[in-house]
């Protein structure tokens, strides 16, 4: 074995690998025997191709190459294809429109440009979606539309709300549900649960469930086959599956994990009917579980994997997306007696595990006598021994807020590990996975209580002897880049940092991003106008002063959430003052960057100004 020192190991896990072995998988449906499933494609600049396993048999992509099934309801889309009778029925990421297409036949568009539409539903009226007008200088109308297949003709059925999610119909099709919400509450706050009966005359009869207790979130709403409705609420802290009953919920079971998910993307599935039983999928931190409630008894399902996603069943079969740590993200079919088999893997690339490192959960202690969570990856490279030093630290807050560090094999994170880096991955306050106390404790506090639980993990690393105590970098991207940068710039732990498509102005941020989170500030930091000067207190740029560390910035020319503006007047700012900073602009990449060749520069320069200001050259 080779002694060098921490952070210049050479890896087989290099760039490259990173940005084009594998591909991303993200909507599933089931027609019939048949399973479809789109998958992004860094090395087709993004592409969002859909694949059909027909039946068992070999996979084959179905859209042609000159499209891509992509939404941009809310920004971040959501199910944007279904798939009826072996007709597609998806939406075109370039136009936005709808189009259909039949066996052996190119696409045809049904719609005009100017609405998107996503979580498309084929009924005997026609395309029942979730659809969002655009018009020059207004902000975008969401409501619940009917889309006429041979026309284009769009007809609303609700808009009486900001916006919309999760619809469901029964399978004779007379009755729907759908999750709603209103400015200033983000889903995962507070929703709202409607039903309504559905007819070729549109909804009547519409009803809100447990309309007396405002205070909860929502998530998947769906019929069975007698059109009785289970749906997932936090009411009692733990997202878990409830039933309606006379517009109120009645607890199935109660478990101290989430079986819901923050609303980012639409249709997302963490349950199903199956064979007049329910399977469910929980997590717990960023761990998943697989489920089977049978005759009132909650029981778990053993498999070999702690990602588990998208649920999918034509009640023969189960499918869902599923990996672990060490091996790359699959679909699976399982058999009712829970045996799988593969369907797909996201890449072909077989790893040394000898390269791989593998999460560990730890808890530890954060200011407010509170507690927070992360997975910590130590460095691991069958070909080196260390120095009889301790590693580097990076330090990554994930984005959100409301998201999550998870368990799945991350090629990024592998990237770092087999070169000598330890990384430690932060579920600070707000994150998902611990309940809604824990992920409503950042309200008020953003910028305060992550930037704090970030310092605290790596502090507890330091103080177990586990990590370099001058050598500690943070990274983030989005609402991360923006803790990344309130760490930098409100304390002085960190040595270096990494920003990707991160906010520096919380007001511009509150008056310029896109509908779906412009009041999401209103909770995280305070209403605005009215509390004017909380954002200016918390924002960095305004404080440029107090940063005295390096950052390296990284933004898309066409991202709608945070602007690229954000990111060049703190680099413009930092420069000015003489501070060692980068500013890399992709053109044409927007809020996340999904280009092979930028993914690959993103991580190639972070290195290189990593190596540089910590001196591990």
């Amino acid at each position: 074995m080779i002694t060098a020192p921490f952070g210049n190991w050479e890896s087989p896990i290099d760039a490259a690998m990173v940005a084009g072995q594998f591909i991303s998988f993200q909507d599933l449906v089931v027609d019939g025997n048949d399973i479809y499933w789109s998958e992004m494609r860094p090395l087709e600049q993004g592409r969002y191709a859909i694949v059909c396993s027909q039946d068992g048999a070999s996979n084959k992509d179905i859209l042609p190459i000159e499209y891509s099934a992509r939404t941009r309801v809310h920004e971040y889309g959501g199910k944007a294809f279904t798939v009826d009778k072996n007709i597609l029925y998806f939406v075109n990421d370039r136009d936005q429109r709808i189009y259909q297409m039949l066996p052996g036949m190119p696409p045809s568009a049904i719609t005009e440009p100017g609405t998107r539409f996503a979580d498309l539903h084929i009924t005997p009226y026609g395309i029942i979606a979730i659809a969002e007008q655009h018009t020059p200088n207004q902000l975008p109308i969401n409501y619940l539309a009917c889309i006429n297949i041979s026309s284009g003709e769009i007809t609303p059925l609700h808009s009486k709300h900001d916006f919309y999610a999760h619809i469901s119909i029964t399978p004779d099709c007379t009755h729907i549900a759908w999750i709603s919400w209103n400015h200033p509450n983000m889903p995962w706050n507070n929703n709202e649960l409607w039903i309504a009966k559905l007819s070729n005359a549109g909804l009547s009869h519409v009803q809100r469930i447990e309309a007396n207790n405002a205070n909860q979130s929502f998530f998947q709403p769906q019929w069975d086959k007698h059109n009785h409705l289970i749906t997932v609420s936090d009411k009692e802290n733990w997202w878990n599956l409830y039933k309606v009953e006379n517009l109120s919920l009645t607890p199935l079971f109660s478990i101290k994990a989430e079986i819901g998910l923050p609303l980012w993307i639409l249709n997302m599935s963490t349950w199903v009917y199956f064979q007049n039983n329910i399977l469910c999928i929980s997590t717990e931190g960023g761990t998943n579980k697989l489920w089977h409630f049978k005759d009132d008894h909650l029981t778990q399902i053993e498999l070999p994997f702690t990602q588990l996603t998208q649920i999918r069943t034509n009640q023969k079969k189960l499918f869902m997306i599923a990996g672990n740590s060490e091996s790359p993200t699959q679909i699976i079919s399982l058999n009712p007696d829970f045996t799988y088999k593969t369907i797909k893997t996201s890449g072909t690339l077989s790893i040394d595990p000898d390269y791989v490192s593998k999460p560990e959960h730890i808890s530890f202690p954060c200011t407010s006598e509170r507690t927070a969570y992360a997975y910590f990856y130590a460095p691991k490279n069958k070909k080196y021994l260390n120095n009889d030093t301790l590693p580097p630290l990076i330090v990554k807050s994930h984005g959100g807020p409301t998201a999550s560090a998870s368990t799945g094999l991350n090629l990024q994170i592998q990237y770092w590990t087999s070169r000598g880096f330890a990384y430690i991955d932060v579920n600070y306050a707000g994150s998902t996975g611990y309940g809604r106390a824990f992920r409503l404790s950042l309200e008020g506090n953003w910028g305060i209580y992550d930037v704090e639980d970030c310092v605290s993990a790596a502090r507890y690393l330091i103080k177990t002897q586990r990590v370099a105590h001058d050598k500690i970098a943070i990274s983030g991207g989005s609402a991360g880049g923006y803790t990344t940068l309130s760490a930098l710039t409100f304390s002085t732990f960190f040595k270096v940092g990494a920003s990707s498509y991160g906010v520096s102005d919380l007001a511009a941020l509150a008056t310029e991003t896109h509908k779906f989170e412009s009041k999401y500030l209103d909770r995280l930091i305070g209403p605005y106008p009215e509390a004017i000067q909380k954002y200016y207190d918390r924002s960095p740029i305004y404080h440029t002063e107090k940063l005295s560390s390096p950052v390296i910035f990284f933004q898309g020319t066409e991202d709608k959430i945070v602007p690229p503006e954000q990111s060049e007047r703190m680099y413009l700012s930092l420069k000015e003052k003489g501070i060692k900073t980068k500013y890399v602009l992709f053109e044409g990449e927007s809020h996340g960057f999904r280009d092979a060749k930028n993914i690959v520069a993103a991580l190639e320069e972070q290195r290189k100004f990593f190596i540089s200001v910590l001196e591990l050259a």
